[in-house]
Parts: structure tokens; C-alpha cells; sequence
């Protein structure tokens, strides 16, 4: 009888939990899920150097494997036999072209009163997540982000070592210095403005798991809208902020652009004045 392999491996020699740990490693947790699931369930096609059953899955699936796929052959060592059998196929694997993405973009409408009103259904279906409902309307952040940040506040408030993440007198929340939790591939959160009062709440709520209010939302029969938090935000910083101030704020700039324009304290004041008087007016009408 063949010996049976390690409880690790897999019977095609992949030893899943070491793969597991590097995805955890370089990716969020919920995207390090998705890319481990769909590897288990297509890892053959790249060991057998095989992709035709991509070709009969949806668009959107066949990007989710080939992402996935991607990871896996990057682990393996055979990222370039991955790309030439992507080539060899034909298969598209980055989703919608840049039209069709700027298309979209332009032809999605987010009716800032449905946002609002979709907030404040989850503040009264879910008090005790309120203050955090206000964290992600006040400072943009995606949903993860604003996890990562509330309970890093709570964390360090308990030991006395706030200031390491929270400057008061700049009313700064500096993401940057956590880069594993912030400074992503794809994603980025350099910094946040919020108010000195509004972090003090913060510290004395409880720490939160991920799951459990997108969970309690469905439950109660509504429908899941952070990411459209995060374009209303965007929207209501038009009124005081020039686009590229924007994408500063948002992440959407590179890391070398974010530190020499960060250390310029003139500039850095002026756009924390601008910033907080758009995170009052989006607290005020969702109070």
C-alpha cells in the first residue's frame, strides 16, 4: 500500500497549510479565504497544466479561480508556466476592461439619502454598533479597515499606547505605521482624520469581530451597502476637497507620493481643517 501523505498535503503533494499561511500573509483574511477555497478546488488545472474547464465558468468565477490559481503558482514557483497557459487559452482573468469598469463607474448612482437612511436602519437595528457605523461614515474606510482601526484603538487605548497610532494634537489616526493591517497590495489606508472626542468614544466600546455585524444586518433583512459608504464619503469630500486630496485620503495614491506630501505640515493642516468639517456633516445627518 502507498503510505498515506502528511495530514498537511493533500493526495496532489500541496501542503495546504503551509499555503494557507502564506495567503494569510499576503493577503486580508476574507480575500486569503477565497483564494485558498477556490485553490483547493482547482489546483489540478494547473498541475496538469489543463485550463480548459475555465473556459466554461462564468466571468466572474473564472477571474475568482485564476486570481486564486495565480496565488497558488506564485507559492509553487510556476508563475510563468501559470501566465503561459493563461495566454495559451485565451482567458481573460482581470475582470471587466477599463471601459467597461469607468462605464460602470459613471452609470452607478448611490442616492445619498438611501445611504443615509440605510445607516441609521443599522444604527437602530444594531446599537451597539453604532460608534463604528460613525467611524466608517466619518473616515471612508472600507468595511475590514474600519475594523482593523476601531479595534486597534480599543487595543492600544487599554495599554496606555494610544499615541503610537493616534496623534491627538494633529487629529491623525496614521495607518502607515501598521502596515500589515493598511499598506496592502491592492488596498491602502495611509491616514485618517477624526476628532479628538470622537476617538475618546471609541475607547471605551468593545472590540468587534468581522463577521458578526454584516451577520446581523442580513438577519434583520437588509442589505449590505459599506462599500457604498465609502462612495458617499467620497462624495460629500468633493465639497471640500480637490480630487487628488481625495485619493490621498482614500489610499489611491502610492506610498512614495503619500510620504513626501504627508511631512508637509502646512499642507497637511489645511486639508485636516477641510477633512473634519466634511466628517461633521456626514455625523450630523446620521445621528
Amino acid at each position: 500500500m502507498n503510505p498515506r501523505p502528511p495530514p498537511c498535503e493533500g493526495p496532489n503533494g500541496i501542503d495546504w497549510d503551509l499555503f494557507k499561511e502564506w495567503l494569510f500573509k499576503e493577503f486580508s483574511p476574507k480575500t486569503a479565504q477565497d483564494r485558498l477555497r477556490y485553490s483547493r478546488k482547482f489546483s489540478d488545472c494547473l498541475l496538469k497544466k489543463d485550463f480548459s474547464e475555465l473556459r466554461l465558468l462564468s466571468d466572474d468565477k473564472r477571474v475568482h479561480v485564476l486570481k486564486a490559481l495565480s496565488a497558488l503558482s506564485k507559492f509553487l514557483g510556476v508563475y510563468d508556466e501559470f501566465k503561459g497557459l493563461v495566454r495559451n487559452y485565451g482567458l481573460k482573468w482581470t475582470g471587466r476592461n477599463g471601459d467597461d469598469l469607468i462605464i460602470a463607474r459613471l452609470t452607478r448612482v448611490v442616492d445619498a439619502d438611501e445611504i443615509l437612511e440605510w445607516i441609521r436602519s443599522v444604527k437602530a437595528a444594531c446599537p451597539d454598533y453604532a460608534g463604528f457605523m460613525d467611524l466608517i461614515a466619518a473616515t471612508g474606510l472600507r468595511y475590514e479597515e474600519a475594523v482593523n482601526c476601531w479595534n486597534l484603538i480599543i487595543g492600544l487605548s487599554g495599554k496606555s499606547r494610544l499615541e503610537e497610532y493616534y496623534r491627538a494634537e494633529a487629529e491623525v489616526l496614521e495607518h502607515f505605521r501598521f502596515k500589515d493591517l493598511f499598506i496592502r497590495r491592492s488596498k491602502k489606508a495611509f491616514i485618517s482624520f477624526a476628532a479628538e472626542d470622537f476617538i475618546e468614544k471609541i475607547t471605551r466600546s468593545k472590540p468587534l469581530s468581522a463577521y458578526v455585524l454584516p451577520n446581523r444586518i442580513k438577519r434583520r433583512g437588509l442589505r449590505q451597502r459599506f462599500s457604498d459608504i465609502r462612495e458617499f464619503h467620497a462624495s460629500v469630500l468633493t465639497r471640500y476637497l480637490r480630487q487628488p486630496e481625495i485619493d490621498f485620503i482614500h489610499g489611491r495614491v502610492s506610498t512614495s507620493v503619500f510620504m513626501r506630501n504627508y511631512f508637509n505640515p502646512a499642507w497637511i493642516q489645511d486639508l485636516k481643517e477641510r477633512a473634519l468639517k466634511a466628517a461633521g456633516e456626514i455625523l450630523e445627518k446620521i445621528a
